[in-house]
């Protein structure tokens, strides 16, 4: 997006004077620091040990872990469903999910067995958020996962509404094995290289870290305050 900028120079100076300094007329360079702890948290963790330690951490964040295999996919997701009391179910309108194997349940199976799915579709505007205030299930896929925190790193686009992450009662998100990194720093970093190379990024990009939750009260952790009061991480093994 191009235009043109207003009084710039101005409103910068002026910050700059009430700052008690002049302003900074050069490029700020990036400090090259002695040592660097962030990279050292499961650095020499191979794919399996980043599973272990997500594992481990979705026990702290009161989420569910089920491991599949892509054969597996859709016996493990209606299982899942059906333990999260089934109804009405809305998801992002994503190829990943028919690079899944999920089009037969999306489109067949679970409409024969009288379950409502929603696939995201920007030209219904905000009808999209009223099936998904209303729905009992919000199922999403995870772009990067964060092992260390138990986060799932989601890019919105015109398909992918952020609100099905947060608006139904439960949520439910695939993660590909391949997908799990250590932690923010490597998220941080993909994000990084991105914007070096020119891609396009999201206008909005997500952390999820379980089932919504505060503890802002006496440190008390109280689940379910603000958004899907149940989640469940599901990892496909082999993609």
């Amino acid at each position: 997006m191009s235009g043109t900028i207003q009084n710039r120079d101005a409103f910068l100076n002026k910050i700059a004077s009430r700052l008690g300094r002049n302003r900074f007329l050069t490029t700020v360079e990036r400090p090259e620091w002695s040592y660097h702890p962030q990279d050292t948290v499961l650095k020499d963790a191979d794919a399996d040990e980043l599973l272990e330690a997500l594992k481990t951490q979705c026990t702290t964040i009161h989420t569910d872990l089920i491991e599949t295999n892509k054969a597996g996919l859709i016996d493990t997701l209606r299982k899942i469903v059906s333990e999260y009391g089934g109804g009405s179910i809305v998801a992002w309108k994503d190829t990943r999910f028919e690079q899944y194997g999920l089009s037969p349940l999306f489109d067949t199976i679970w409409p024969s067995e009288n379950i409502d799915v929603h696939q995201w579709n920007p030209e219904a505007g905000e009808e999209n958020i009223q099936l998904a205030e209303k729905a009992n299930i919000g199922i999403t896929i995870s772009d990067i996962t964060l092992a260390e925190s138990g986060t799932a790193v989601q890019f919105s686009n015109k398909n992918r509404g952020r609100t099905v992450s947060f608006l139904p009662l439960k949520s439910i998100i695939i993660i590909p094995k391949s997908s799990i990194v250590p932690r923010m720093t490597q998220a941080a970093k993909i994000i990084r290289e991105r914007v070096k190379n020119g891609e396009h990024l999201a206008s909005c990009i997500n952390f999820i870290t379980g089932p919504s939750n505060s503890a802002d009260i006496e440190m008390n952790l109280v689940v379910g305050v603000h958004g899907p009061v149940k989640a469940a991480y599901i990892v496909i093994k082999d993609l």
